[in-house]
């Protein structure tokens, strides 16, 4: 299920089936004219990426709304707010929450998240609708859905 308006009614029927949130972790910065257009290439990869999870994953999985940070420096402010969406998160029935990224910055600070971090190694640049991409998007789905599964068992 996605933050869409359908999603979120059929959610309200089913919540207690509905038991896994996904939480896009996406830079934002303006400040660095070279790095601008990694930063954007990766947040589409990572919103393809996430979106597909949830499709594989349908009826067990809600997929909120990207989370955006400026990437300069992860701050203890800014872990602390993450883990305020968890807070609201887990006030629902839900009983796992995955931080979906490709900063390793987070990494560092992986102990103090109130879930469990998914880093995945970050992609400069490419044709976001070449054959590759696609091929590295599945490959990469399939393997994080089965590591998703294994928190279920």
């Amino acid at each position: 299920m996605q933050w869409v308006k359908q999603d979120l009614q059929q959610y309200i029927q089913a919540k207690e089936y509905v038991d896994t949130v996904i939480i896009p972790l996406i830079p934002f910065q303006l400040s660095q004219d070279a790095s601008i257009d990694i930063g954007a290439f990766q947040g589409e990869v990572l919103t393809i990426f996430t979106k597909e999870i949830e499709k594989e994953l349908t009826g067990r999985v809600l997929l909120v709304p990207n989370y955006y940070y400026l990437p300069s420096e992860i701050k203890d402010a800014e872990v602390k707010r993450l883990n305020l969406w968890v807070k609201e998160i887990t006030a629902q029935p839900f009983k796992h929450v995955f931080f979906v990224t490709f900063d390793a910055k987070w990494k560092k600070h992986e102990q103090l998240l109130d879930g469990t971090l998914i880093w995945l190694p970050g992609i400069k640049t490419g044709d976001i609708h070449s054959q590759e991409m696609r091929t590295f998007v599945n490959d990469q789905v399939n393997q994080i859905s089965e590591l998703i599964k294994s928190y279920w068992s």
